[in-house]
């Protein structure tokens, strides 16, 4: 994905576990926050919200292998934009970033 990301000229980050991403004070400066919702120590939709507890607001997509409505009406109340059920085309991610991103900015956060 980060190489999908950087081909389309967004500066990306990417981290192995939410745990990490949630550590580095640099997410708070993210325009975008893409997530898996399957994390080895919490899910996708725990990390945004504790993004959300420290002030970030930015727009979030999720993405799952494992789809349900349950799933999908956590995540829009949590505050994703999108959820995207795998496997999608390649160009599905990189066009939900842009289309919540919106304003022309040029950073995401997976």
């Amino acid at each position: 994905m980060q190489l999908l990301f950087r081909a389309r000229g967004f500066d990306v980050r990417a981290y192995a576990t939410g745990a990490a991403l949630l550590a580095d004070p640099l997410t708070r400066d993210a325009c975008c926050f893409v997530a898996d919702f399957r994390l080895e120590e919490i899910d996708g939709i725990e990390v945004l919200a504790r993004l959300r507890k420290t002030g970030w607001s930015g727009p979030a997509v999720l993405i799952t292998a494992f789809p349900s409505a349950d799933l999908s009406a956590r995540a829009l109340a949590q505050g994703f934009g999108q959820v995207l059920e795998k496997p999608f085309r390649e160009h599905a991610l990189g066009d939900a970033v842009a289309r919540l991103m919106g304003a022309g900015q040029a950073t995401a956060q997976s």
